[in-house]
């Protein structure tokens, strides 16, 4: 079976949770050939397994952006020139029809109007009219950001029904919403609707939805090819979490999460199969749409042989210490467990806080972290056996990789007790790990926590610091408790989050897709049954042609 692999900013250029997770896919599943769609990919890919190329790869950049250093009106400038010189006036004409209906889609409110269409079929109607354009005319070159587009979402943003958001946008914002779009629908530009591209594969397998997910959708209408979206994280959560809005007006803000919203509903509703890795992103999805009869959760695969050793070794780790490991980052909520450890210092003494972070190399991540070390001095000055004794503080910060921490199995095989103190997370993978390595665990409920953890470890509610103080000290002191919890975690992350079994239920998910789509004949394919089977017995009854199988008796 050939699958077309749709991936975006990372496999097979980059490393990162997703494309760990592409690489286990494609080695795995040695009998499929795998071609790459890779959006936003640049540089040398990685090595890759003999069934498994790069079929295309494609910047977000627009291919006809302006130069670097304009401003949002001399891009819009540039655009409307460029549309200008690629586009007749019947072209101008149908191009301005389709994106007022995309338009319409995304400032309308999710309303049945007086002839019972909906916002979002606009936005759908819209989309595929323009990717239908930008396929005769070799992309939609600065349409997009052009005058027409602008003065589009103008007229739109002020129609009877439009949301309030949207019809509070002024110029700024419209035109930073044209730049944004002009990004996000970059893949209708592409040329991967070929024959010999999206149109040979079998399958197309989107490794997450939204953007990266669009060439399926046009495949899908165009050749179509059954479409499988994956997702370990919802792009319309990231796009309401990301930090990156908070200097956006409300309108641009408005504007940004209709379109992601509208195009994740899309893909949703086109997608054969929905295979989201936890309930708490099929929760996500089928309230942006998704029929549950097409979703099915999938845990994603993590490898579990690293963590054996530990996992076998009941009587590794400290029994008075505590783990912590991850992104140090304000929704992980360091300062509760801080505060949560001060209050389990008062009951017992002698327990030690090992807080590990992963390295991250953001501008201004290490800001929370200088907050976090500056509470915990506060809170927990040095302290010494003895007179003569060198104090130390019961909270140790490391970086996982360093002298102290050198590997994932050596941080958890340390300590008794893993904590979560999240505020928000989507599948937290420390939890997994600590599973992997008998480790009893403490967790706030966010995110698909006590679907990872099931009833091995203890759940408390999030910014709650004496709940959780009380968690961990009721496991501290109680070892023969820990261990049966730790054991109980072991047995079920080896059922339920190996690579083994992520594989097993994608080889019989691609089977079953296939088996359900309609048979299509590519150019040079025989067809069946085109002769009759007798046409290839030799004999005197047929033609010498027809014996020789090149075609039919007569009748």
């Amino acid at each position: 079976m050939r699958i077309g692999l749709l991936t975006e900013g990372g496999y097979p250029y980059a490393d990162g949770e997703t494309g760990v997770w592409c690489d286990r896919l494609v080695r795995g599943l040695g009998q499929h050939q795998f071609d790459l769609y890779a959006l936003g990919g640049s540089g040398a890919p990685r090595p890759l397994p003999p069934n498994t190329r790069v079929a295309r790869a494609a910047d977000l950049g627009s291919a006809d952006a302006a130069p670097a250093g304009r401003n949002l009106l001399e891009r819009t400038a540039f655009g409307d020139r460029a549309a200008r010189r690629a586009y007749g006036r019947r072209e101008r004409r149908r191009f301005v029809e389709a994106f007022h209906q995309l338009a319409i889609g995304l400032c309308a409110e999710d309303v049945e109007d007086a002839d019972g269409a909906r916002a979002e079929s606009a936005f759908a109607t819209g989309l595929y009219a323009l990717a239908e354009l930008a396929r005769e005319r070799d992309g939609l070159p600065g349409a997009l950001r052009s005058d027409d587009a602008v003065r589009a979402l103008e007229s739109a943003s002020r129609a009877p029904g439009a949301r309030r958001g949207a019809a509070a946008a002024g110029l700024p914002d419209r035109l930073a919403f044209a730049e944004h779009l002009a990004r996000a629908l970059r893949p209708l530009s592409l040329d991967w609707y070929t024959d010999d591209a999206l149109g040979a594969a079998d399958l197309c397998h989107a490794a997450a939805g939204g953007t990266t997910a669009l060439p399926g959708l046009l495949a899908k209408r165009l050749f179509g090819t059954p479409l499988l979206v994956t997702e370990y994280g919802v792009p319309l959560r990231s796009h309401y979490l990301s930090a990156a809005g908070a200097d956006r007006s409300a309108p641009l803000r408005t504007l940004l999460a209709a379109l992601h919203g509208r195009l994740a509903a899309e893909v949703y509703r086109q997608a054969a199969l929905l295979t989201p890795g936890n309930a708490h992103t099929r929760r996500w999805q089928e309230k942006c749409g998704a029929d549950r009869a097409r979703t099915r959760t999938v845990h994603p695969g993590m490898a579990a042989d690293r963590f054996a050793e530990v996992g076998e070794d009941e009587e590794s780790g400290d029994p008075t210490t505590l783990v912590w490991v991850g992104r140090v980052e304000p929704a992980k909520d360091l300062i509760a467990l801080l505060h949560a450890f001060a209050e389990i210092r008062t009951r017992q003494p002698d327990a030690r806080l090992r807080i590990v972070a992963v390295p991250v190399r953001e501008p201004g991540a290490g800001a929370y972290l200088a907050h976090c070390k500056g509470l915990a001095a506060q809170l927990f000055p040095d302290e010494a056996a003895g007179a003569h004794a060198v104090g130390e503080n019961p909270v140790t910060f490391e970086e996982l990789g360093g002298p102290e921490a050198p590997t994932l199995e050596d941080t958890y095989a340390s300590g008794a007790v893993v904590v979560l103190s999240s505020v928000v997370e989507g599948f937290p993978a420390s939890l997994v790990e600590a599973m992997f390595c008998a480790r009893a665990t403490v967790s706030t409920d966010v995110g698909a926590v006590v679907e990872i953890i099931g009833g091995t470890g203890l759940v408390v509610p999030p910014r709650n610091p004496r709940a959780l103080a009380d968690a961990c000290l009721a496991l501290l002191r109680d070892p023969d408790r820990r261990h049966r919890l730790g054991a109980a975690a072991r047995a079920r992350a080896l059922e339920l989050f190996t690579v083994e079994q992520n594989l097993a239920a994608f080889r019989g998910i691609y089977l079953e897709l296939l088996s359900h789509a309609p048979v299509r004949h590519r150019p040079g394919d025989g067809v069946l049954f085109a002769h009759p089977a007798e046409a290839h017995v030799p004999g005197s009854w047929a033609p010498k042609a027809v014996a020789a199988g090149t075609g039919a008796p007569d009748a």
